[in-house]
């Protein structure tokens, strides 16, 4: 658990300068002037970008430079390597993590530190998901037929990595 919760504040700083550079990118070839002009294309792009990011990223090595540096893979249940068409639906269901969260807030119409109280408690709730699971995978892993594979256990003495078949 402390491996995956590094890997995800890493992969957060990470994301942090892609989505700046895309937003700025999106800003300057459509000359966005204000925040509002052409906000929801904004977040249309920035989305797109996310989901090429990870989809890429676990269908090409099944790691981002996150999980690299955490050596932690995601592969298929099987151990196979994961395809695009898995991986946009893991991506899908990792927004399990804040969206129910946010719509809760919304809903219940938050105000000041309710507004981070509420998707907070959602993201602990979520990571407590892998309690739930024998193998202590995270529930979208679970439903999308994918699971993290931490590299360091399954490296053989001699450097070679043993391959799931």
């Amino acid at each position: 658990m402390k491996r995956r919760f590094g890997s995800i504040m890493y992969e957060s700083m990470l994301l942090f300068g892609i989505l700046f550079i895309s937003g700025w990118i999106f800003s300057t070839l459509l000359q966005q002037r204000s925040a509002l002009y052409l906000r929801h294309a904004q977040q249309a792009w920035l989305f797109l970008v996310l989901t090429a990011y990870f989809v890429w990223c676990w269908s090409h090595g099944g790691q981002t430079l996150a999980m690299k540096t955490w050596r932690i893979r995601l592969v298929n249940r099987d151990g196979s390597t994961v395809k695009a068409g898995r991986a946009v639906l893991r991506f899908l269901l990792s927004w399990c993590w804040f969206l129910p969260g946010l719509a809760l807030a919304w809903a219940l119409g938050a105000h000041a530190w309710m507004l981070v109280w509420v998707p907070m408690a959602n993201f602990i709730l979520w990571s407590m998901t892998i309690y739930l699971d024998p193998q202590r995978q995270f529930l979208h892993d679970r439903i999308a037929g994918t699971k993290l594979v931490n590299m360091a256990e399954i490296t053989t003495p001699a450097g070679k990595h043993k391959w799931y078949h």
